[in-house]
């Protein structure tokens, strides 16, 4: 298959992007610090992995910003972490909503929908500030994932606050928790095959692109 590029020189990020990773970092991470509060304030499993879910994005970030000078292999590489963590993540809130349903403890739902509405604002401004770059490669898709599927959870959130208001019982929360649970499995597995896609491809090139390097030495 003929490769697309013609050197193995690093893009360099698109206009704004850097600029758009800080913001949705700083946002991300006092989201985390108010759901985390709230989440044991509330007894609230959907409100603690929203607020996992923050913390894991911050980190996600910040090694989006560490890479973006990088060449798509490094960037790809960074995805596939993201990506990884991503679908951990989606497995730890389904273990956790498991246990507690067990447990027979119900959230309180004012709380939970009060801390929602906040974090889907929060949310949807990072979502808007970041759209333009969903298609760019597994990195940025990986960015624009993360904060898509936190504005999903959020709604989910305050649907399932209302869900345990109305029925004064825990199983609305443990239903979201399980299903942002789904959204994480699926997107990290998304951009763990984009960024496997991105690397073979960085690799074809580099390969294709030594050879007549080293030609043209020999000349």
């Amino acid at each position: 298959m003929a490769c697309t590029c013609s050197a193995p020189e690093p893009q360099g990020p698109a206009p704004g992007f850097r600029r758009a990773l800080w913001i949705a970092l700083w946002v991300n991470l006092a989201m985390f610090f108010v759901e985390g509060i709230a989440s044991f304030q509330s007894n609230s499993v959907s409100l603690l992995a929203d607020a996992i879910d923050f913390f894991g994005d911050s980190a996600n970030y910040i090694l989006s910003l560490s890479v973006l000078s990088m060449g798509m292999l490094w960037r790809s590489r960074a995805a596939m972490v993201k990506g990884l963590t991503m679908a951990t993540f989606g497995l730890v809130v389904w273990a956790r909503a498991l246990w507690l349903a067990n447990s027979g403890i119900t959230p309180e739902p004012l709380t939970m929908g009060a801390v929602g509405l906040l974090a889907l604002v929060a949310n949807v401004s990072v979502a808007i500030l970041l759209f333009q770059f969903r298609e760019g490669d597994s990195d940025m898709r990986s960015v624009w994932l993360c904060s898509r599927n936190d504005a999903i959870g959020n709604i989910a959130v305050m649907l399932a606050a209302v869900g345990v208001f109305g029925s004064g019982s825990a199983w609305p929360d443990l239903v979201v928790a399980a299903i942002m649970g789904t959204l994480a499995v699926t997107a990290g597995v998304s951009v763990v095959r984009h960024a496997r896609a991105d690397a073979a491809e960085a690799k074809a090139c580099a390969t294709e692109v030594a050879p007549s390097g080293s030609s043209a030495q020999s000349n």
